[in-house]
């Protein structure tokens, strides 16, 4: 199964789960709960907007020390980002989160491609004062941050891509979703209701749809990072002010175009999972053979979110930044 039908599918399940009876009242106390994260009144939390070439774009920044840019993944936003960086912020790092095109207070312009989505960061340190940074970029923000290295590579000084959703040459192309599938993927992902009830009644479904992760590793992993993983879920919400970035990133990584990878000059390094459902594995071992000198880190379990590896991914990370 493909990464696009995982989607497809874990909004699926919400969408049935609409069907069961619960409690709107702890419904409304979770849409509270997953907006007061992101903001305080009509403010989100411990972010900042300015005006890219492409419109509002929103930002957070966290620690001290040498700046890196962090780019979330599929369902983030700024709040993604600061949340996947954590060891590195512990780490010294001062991590720069910016929400993607069509995420929280950013912008969804007209053309919110990939290409325009670096050019964006661009922008971003220019407003910051920055001439030169590392970029991390997770799951589908693997993309972006790709373009960045590809069009800007004076700006551009490390690049990591972790699960990256990346053309892989000679794969096959997903099959186009159907009527069900589109209704499913346009409603549900503008419904804070219907995704909630996903979560309350169909957890698992979700973890291994959306997370591209088999549930049987996170029932087996530490309590930590049972917590680690349920966070990255269950704060997609509010997925309603997620929702345009989402079906953006459903078309840019459900059939990601091939780019030019050996036009990358900054050292990079890209990390996987053999058992990521998402099969980014494939995708991670193309980018370091066709990026000179790159390299490249390959665990044998995990899943897309690296359950069990989050310490020893972002001490490589920590390490290989450090050392440019």
């Amino acid at each position: 199964m493909r990464r696009r039908e995982f989607l497809w599918l874990g909004v699926a399940a919400a969408g049935i789960a609409a069907a069961g009876v619960l409690s709107w009242r702890a419904f409304t106390a979770e849409r509270l709960r997953a907006r007061s994260k992101t903001q305080l009144g009509s403010v989100p939390v411990g972010s900042t907007v300015f005006e890219s070439r492409f419109g509002p774009m929103e930002y957070a920044v966290a620690g001290d020390g040498p700046p890196c840019l962090m780019v979330h993944g599929t369902g983030g936003g700024f709040d993604q980002g600061l949340f996947f960086a954590a060891p590195l912020i512990a780490a010294g790092w001062r991590i720069i989160a910016p929400s993607r095109f069509g995420y929280l207070r950013s912008a969804f312009p007209e053309n919110p491609s990939s290409e325009n989505q670096a050019d964006a960061f661009v922008d971003l340190l220019d407003e910051l004062g920055i001439d030169s940074i590392p970029i991390i970029g997770g799951s589908a923000g693997a993309l972006s941050a790709m373009q960045f290295a590809i069009r800007h590579p004076d700006r551009c000084s490390a690049l990591v891509c972790i699960v990256p959703v990346a053309h892989v040459p000679d794969r096959p192309a997903p099959l186009p979703p159907n009527a069900v599938a589109r209704a499913i993927i346009e409603y549900g992902l503008r419904s804070d209701a219907l995704f909630w009830l996903g979560l309350m009644t169909a957890e698992d479904a979700m973890i291994r749809s959306l997370l591209a992760t088999d549930p049987a590793l996170v029932h087996a992993a530490s309590p930590e990072e049972q917590a680690r993983v349920r966070s990255i879920l269950w704060d997609i919400q509010p997925v309603s002010l997620r929702a345009d970035g989402l079906m953006n990133d459903a078309a840019l990584a459900g059939d990601p175009a091939p780019m030019v990878l050996e036009l990358i000059a900054a050292p990079t390094l890209a990390a996987s999972l053999e058992d990521d459902l998402f099969e980014t594995a494939a995708a991670a071992r193309h980018i370091a053979a066709s990026v000179p000198d790159a390299e490249l880190v390959i665990y044998p379990a995990g899943g897309h979110v690296w359950v069990g590896r989050n310490t020893d991914l972002f001490g490589r990370i920590h390490r290989f930044l450090s050392a440019r």
